[in-house]
């Protein structure tokens, strides 16, 4: 650290006399729920000082089951912020809102069904008929896709209301979750290794853990958009295969309630389930892949066909590989 110091000081010293540095750009980023491991790679941008050394100046705004971050974005309250799913930028088309996703961390959508271990359920085509707990929100994400692909029904749907308790006392029971968070809960606290199906190695398509980002930011500090996704692909990449530690004490700094093995088993499943992939490049998003996402939850009556879905993104910021 002292050394560190030291070449900061002796750089400035080697500046021309009159010479001013500019003053750093800042950002306001929102993420989309408390502060997790999902969410490592730009804290870890934030504790190595990546986004400082690009010039920007960032503040991470904790996200929780209060804070919109469509909302905030709309209204100016925050700058850049997390799109949990392809569902966001789409929504914020549809309602004529210009914010663009820029970027994709995930590759895959972490969306998981679970269940006990149990023998007649061995693949989302067995769950057909069968009880499922979802959320509400849900009923126009996810569940459009599983009943146009294994023909599953409305009459289907259970209430999921995020407590576990009746998916522990139910050996039948169904329900969706993450990978990362009910998994590893249901181990935890009901003492057994649920069998977990995550819908993306399923044919389910679709990014995650995008950065939404204001057209007008584009607009008018392109250089400043490009400088976050440039930081913040170097963050998930030191977060996921370097040390996570920096990021990690961030996190529960801003969310007391976390734990170092709730953590660890998050970054192990995201490195396992190639949930982010550093070989394919973290960030990268497709014309193609948007595509199908599109045509597919258009082709269930979500979004009307003629939607410029494209305006939902750009690939003009991707970090070079």
């Amino acid at each position: 650290m002292k050394g560190q110091i030291f070449a900061a000081f002796a750089a400035m010293a080697l500046m021309p006399a009159g010479t001013a540095q500019a003053a750093p750009t800042h950002i306001t980023f929102v993420t989309d729920w408390k502060a997790q491991a999902e969410h490592g790679g730009f804290y870890e941008a934030q504790a190595l000082g990546l986004y400082a050394r690009a010039g920007l100046e960032v503040k991470i705004l904790e996200g929780g089951p209060s804070v919109n971050v469509p909302q905030l974005l709309a209204g100016g309250a925050a700058d850049f912020g997390i799109g949990s799913n392809g569902f966001i930028p789409l929504n914020m088309v549809r309602e004529g809102v210009p914010v663009r996703a820029v970027m994709a961390i995930f590759q895959k959508d972490p969306q998981v069904l679970i269940t006990h271990p149990r023998n007649d359920v061995k693949s989302l085509a067995q769950m057909k008929g069968k009880p499922i707990m979802i959320a509400d929100a849900s009923t126009v994400a996810f569940w459009p896709w599983l009943k146009a692909k294994y023909g599953f029904s409305d009459s289907q749907i259970r209430k999921y209301t995020f407590n576990l308790a009746p998916f522990l006392v139910d050996p039948k029971a169904i329900q969706e979750g993450y990978l990362t968070s009910e998994p590893y809960t249901v181990e935890k606290e009901g003492g057994f290794k649920p069998q977990v199906f995550l819908l993306a190695d399923n044919g389910y398509p679709g990014y995650a853990n995008m950065v939404l980002v204001p057209q007008k930011w584009i607009d008018t500090n392109p250089k400043a958009v490009q400088a976050f996704v440039n930081a913040t692909a170097a963050g998930w990449k030191a977060y996921l295969y370097g040390n996570p530690a920096p990021a990690n004490a961030l996190i529960k700094k801003d969310n007391t309630e976390m734990t170092d093995g709730l953590i660890a088993q998050a970054i192990g499943k995201l490195k396992s389930y190639k949930i982010t992939d550093a070989s394919s490049g973290i960030g990268e998003m497709t014309d193609a892949r948007w595509k199908t996402f599109f045509d597919t939850m258009a082709g269930e009556g979500l979004y009307p066909k003629s939607l410029d879905y494209r305006k939902g993104y750009t690939l003009n910021f991707l970090p070079k590989k």
